[in-house]
């Protein structure tokens, strides 16, 4: 449903220590910048001039070759080293200055051409914007301030790994221009497991921007799946933008990401569903304010609604409800109109005319909220997925887990799911 992948264009508010003013422009990405070692450490460690003159034959003594005059720099490319091979290709460029304000660093391919990317003057390090290409050699050129008997700019080259054989995809449940309710989760998803260690660093290389902007945070459901949700309902009609870069980041045993992906997508009204077992009413809010009450029933005593707050997570206009395979002697095949799946066991809002009489005095369903059918049909024409129900005052509580339990715990205890 709406899954994007590597198709889409290539790119949770992290919180970054407070810059320059000229760092403002970088901190987003830089804060989502995989610190890696650079993968580089294959040269040749002895010195690169061995002086001294050949032995004499006779034994006499050698004559002394006198040692080069180094040149000498106020810059210099501390990783990866000179000429490295196999460097990851998401990895970050470190330099040294004696100058880093007034110092610059530039990166071409081999036909000379620019690679965009972010410089950190206070970590000396540049960070390139995407992965680069495999198998590639890039040339580093850093400028700063030259002094007294010192140069003010350096080169050096190196050349990235070879394409990687294991790679991991990322997707996202959710695609651009997609309108959503206010308490959607933004759902990632990977093809193979990540490995905890790497968790952290696949978080912060996800970054949400929200307009306006509201906090919220990354929290894993699985070690294939993570979600995103504000502190408090998203704020209605705002626009949320999500970019994850994961091409060429290092996510264990051999196993790269293979691409990323963003996602724009837009939150509509408020629209929200309360639900009480005691009165056996919905009330139902939009933006604020109450627009309507309807008569529910819920689940019976044997098969108790689920009390916990939950999210409209498929629409089906009509479906058979068909239990017969798991129950042969007690499941039934339904035909149903206006379905509204909140929860993966079977929980669903409804209509259900052959309950009308009971609705809004007595729990007669096998644990959906039934409304009647013109109820059903309002409901259905107004709500989006991603819009919330909370029911409250029945038997049994909602599952972790059981749909898209995000908003069913408090958000510092959702927080204890982030590995940052």
């Amino acid at each position: 449903m709406g899954a994007g992948d590597e198709r889409r264009r290539e790119g949770t508010m992290n919180n970054s220590r407070v810059r320059r003013p000229w760092r403002v422009a970088a901190a987003a990405l830089i804060a989502g910048t995989v610190l890696l070692s650079s993968g580089c450490g294959h040269g040749d460690k002895t010195p690169s001039w061995q002086g001294g003159g050949d032995s004499q034959a006779d034994g006499g003594t050698a004559s002394a070759t006198p040692s080069p005059t180094p040149t000498l720099s106020t810059v210099a490319v501390v990783t990866p080293a000179a000429d490295a091979k196999d460097v990851v290709a998401i990895s970050p460029i470190k330099y040294s200055s004696e100058d880093p304000e007034n110092t610059t660093v530039t990166v071409t391919d081999a036909k000379g051409d620019e690679v965009k990317g972010v410089l950190d003057k206070d970590e000396k390090t540049w960070t390139p914007e995407k992965a680069l290409a495999y198998g590639t050699k890039y040339t580093i050129t850093v400028n700063g301030t030259a002094s007294e008997g010192k140069n003010g700019s350096t080169t050096s080259a190196f050349t990235t790994m070879a394409k990687p054989s294991k790679v991991i995809r990322v997707t996202s449940f959710l695609g651009d221009g997609q309108k959503v309710g206010v308490g959607m989760p933004l759902i990632i998803k990977f093809s193979k497991s990540i490995p905890e260690k790497y968790r952290a660093e696949v978080e912060r290389r996800m970054v949400v921007t929200a307009t306006p902007a509201q906090t919220g945070t990354w929290g894993w459901i699985s070690p294939t799946e993570v979600h995103y949700r504000p502190k408090v309902y998203w704020k209605a009609n705002s626009k949320v933008f999500y970019k994850v870069s994961l091409a060429g980041v290092p996510l264990g045993s051999d196993y790269y990401g293979k691409s990323d992906l963003t996602v724009d997508l837009n939150i509509g009204r408020s629209f929200v569903m309360t639900v009480s077992n005691k009165s056996k009413q919905m009330t139902v809010k939009e933006n604020g304010k109450v627009v309507k009450t309807i008569p529910v029933s819920l689940g019976k005593s044997a098969t108790p609604s689920s009390s916990g707050t939950m999210i409209v997570m498929d629409k089906q206009k009509h479906t058979i409800f068909d239990t017969t395979d798991t129950d042969p002697v007690n499941g039934y095949k339904t035909p149903i109109d206006f379905a509204q799946r909140i929860t993966w066991s079977g929980q669903f809002i409804h209509a259900a005319p052959w309950s009308e009489g009971k609705q809004g005095h007595t729990n007669v369903s096998h644990g959906c909220v039934n409304v009647s059918e013109a109820m059903g049909a309002w409901l259905f024409s107004r709500t989006l997925m991603g819009d919330p129900i909370t029911v409250s005052g029945t038997e049994e509580k909602l599952k972790d887990g059981n749909g898209w339990t995000d908003w069913n715990i408090s958000y510092d205890q959702f927080k204890k799911k982030s590995y940052l």
